[in-house]
């Protein structure tokens, strides 16, 4: 079902791969619309649990996509560094296959939107992270990528 990577020396670690996940700010998600088009979208996110959760708002091109097919690609770039006198560049990536979905269920729902706010407000009090999940609740999406699959590469100069 899926491709084993072609320059296998490459391969990082399941370990390695994972803190690339656990690390980076964003990823690009690539979706699939009715229109038979790929949908490719910068986002942040949290990799949590062997599971990654992102925010959303509750129409638009994401969630028309998703609600069409839910298979679902996300790359996250760790490392790019340009060596132009070399003509390559040094770089570190994951990449994740799964499905995506719509998290329906309330307390899942709060269990994602806190995965994330710890993540990108580490030092926000609990009690002010919860007002502000409450404030936005009624209009906020989460979705959870069900990782099926992942893999991450690197440079062979980084070998």
């Amino acid at each position: 079902m899926y491709h084993s990577m072609r320059r296998s020396r490459q391969q990082l670690s399941e370990q390695e791969t994972i803190k690339i996940l656990e690390n980076a700010t964003s990823g690009m998600l690539a979706l699939f619309d009715a229109d038979d088009y790929t949908y490719a979208l910068p986002i942040s996110y949290v990799y949590h649990g062997n599971e990654i959760y992102f925010h959303s708002a509750s129409s638009g091109h994401k969630i028309e996509a998703i609600k069409y097919h839910q298979k679902v690609s996300f790359c996250v770039v760790a490392q790019d560094k340009i060596v132009p006198e070399k003509f390559t560049t040094f770089f570190k990536s994951a990449i994740v296959f799964g499905t995506i979905e719509i998290i329906e269920d309330e307390a899942e729902k709060r269990k994602a939107i806190e995965c994330l706010s710890k993540k990108y407000s580490p030092h926000e009090t609990e009690e002010r992270t919860q007002q502000e999940i409450d404030r936005f609740w009624k209009q906020l999406t989460m979705l959870k990528l069900n990782i099926e699959k992942i893999s991450g590469k690197q440079s062979i100069e980084l070998v």
